[in-house]
């Protein structure tokens, strides 16, 4: 299959998949999974856990506070080289203006990114759980129109390696 063919194929699933607005209880759960990896929430638990969480956990909030921001930086060095439009719709017109390129995924790489260190770096019983929000976040992604299949095959794949490696180097550093 060449990548015209590959392309066309990926655009058609992820249409299929898609949850409209006449679904409403799915596309209400769709939207509150799809923000539930906005990396702004992200930061403001994580400073939230930095000042007012026991002192232990201060090393886990710090590389995963710094996992996020270069994972963040990489994915828009990605976003704005490979310059891939977002599908058309509706929902998402915070993304579509701050945000216009879909590839890949941002919030399937944090998703991603967190779950891999939860299950490196945390309880076991949280990293699973993680995978479960993860695998939530990437179809909200797609079903709500502002990503198509690849960008969170890409961004998952991104997301798993930098977050095995970012707990490996936390790990050797501490």
């Amino acid at each position: 299959m060449d990548l015209k063919k590959l392309v066309i194929t990926d655009q058609q699933f992820s249409r299929r998949i898609r949850i409209t607005e006449e679904r409403l209880g799915f596309h209400r759960a769709a939207s509150f999974l799809a923000h539930s990896a906005d990396s702004w929430y992200w930061i403001g638990g994580l400073a939230a856990l930095w000042f007012f969480g026991p002192p232990v956990w201060k090393s886990t909030v710090a590389l995963l506070f710094v996992s996020i921001f270069l994972t963040a930086v990489l994915v828009l060095i990605l976003k704005f080289t490979i310059r891939r439009p977002r599908p058309e719709g509706m929902w998402g017109d915070f993304y579509r203006r701050s945000d216009p390129h879909s590839f890949p995924s941002g919030h399937a790489a944090r998703a991603a990114l967190l779950t891999a260190i939860m299950l490196v770096q945390g309880p076991l019983w949280l990293g699973l759980l993680m995978i479960l929000w993860t695998g939530l976040v990437n179809y909200s992604r797609i079903a709500l129109g502002v990503h198509y299949l690849s960008d969170i095959v890409a961004g998952t794949a991104l997301g798993l390696v930098l977050g095995w490696s970012f707990s490996l180097a936390w790990t050797l550093i501490l």
